[in-house]
């Protein structure tokens, strides 16, 4: 269970107990933010996409993925960040390790070569063999999915308001096994565009119902990045909108006020029980 800090909101100096919320990891495990008791909480007085996250790790197998800052309304009408402990992390991962055992490969001296034409005489050795050329590693090809990978229980998150819808719409992409979320580059027509590796979304939190131009728009959007798509709406999808999807392959997810995406059209089943 999350370990309860006390809160002080620096507008009215009223005095909150807070709990940082928990999310789950890949792995399965409970990822919960570290509070910083010790450090002032500060006033939001407006919300950009970089400064609502904050990455991560989880404690039981060393993932670092980014979640929701934590975040408090006091009844005075602030909303306040909470301080997380220990966010900053360093470069320190595999990818230094590949590079470590890179430079290890490539700057291995070769002692024949170094003795070769060492010596005078009678002790001068005889030029080293060549050496068989040194193929690749075989690259192992994934296999095909005989059955869906299991996943935890997906934890949604309540939809109260527009930055709520987009939330529940990146974690469920993360729950579907996609990585590096992040804002999409380009801004789509309506909603708030969202990317990851191989798939471009777009989270529509208004009260219309997607219509076909936007299905067409996103559609266009994953092609010129070369990337699948998913869209996920609020108040669902007009009829001509949801037949072009299907013609198109664009799966669609309608966000309930829960916080859990429900799949639209077969594309969006077949999505969930494959996952990326």
């Amino acid at each position: 269970m999350a370990e309860s800090v006390p809160v002080t909101c620096p507008a009215c100096r009223r005095e909150h107990v807070y709990a940082a919320p928990t999310y789950p990891c890949a792995c399965g495990a409970p990822v919960t933010p570290a509070l910083d008791s010790r450090a002032v909480p500060e006033s939001v007085t407006h919300h950009t996409w970089d400064e609502g996250w904050v990455t991560i790790p989880c404690a039981t197998c060393g993932r670092a993925d980014q979640w929701p800052r934590p975040e408090l309304g006091c009844p005075c009408g602030t909303v306040l960040r909470v301080p997380v402990a220990g966010t900053a992390l360093d470069g320190d991962g595999p990818a230094s390790t590949a590079e470590t055992e890179a430079d290890s490969d490539g700057g291995s001296s070769d002692p024949e070569g170094a003795g070769a034409g060492s010596g005078e005489g009678g002790g001068r050795r005889p030029p080293p063999k060549s050496r068989p050329q040194r193929l690749p590693a075989a690259v192992s090809l994934p296999l095909p999915r005989s059955e869906p990978v299991p996943r935890p229980a997906f934890q949604p998150v309540t939809i109260r308001t527009a930055r709520d819808a987009v939330t529940a719409a990146a974690l469920y992409l993360r729950w579907l096994g996609y990585r590096d979320i992040r804002r999409a580059d380009q801004r789509p027509p309506s909603g708030i565009g969202l990317a990851a590796r191989g798939i471009v979304a777009q989270v529509d939190p208004t009260v219309r119902p997607a219509s076909l131009r936007d299905v067409e728009c996103l559609w266009l959007t994953a092609m010129t990045e070369s990337a699948g798509c998913v869209y996920f709406s609020l108040a669902g999808y007009e009829e001509d909108a949801r037949a072009r999807a299907d013609s198109l392959g664009v799966p669609l997810f309608v966000l309930d006020l829960t916080g859990t995406p429900q799949p639209a059209n077969s594309l969006a089943d077949e999505l969930v029980a494959t996952g990326a």
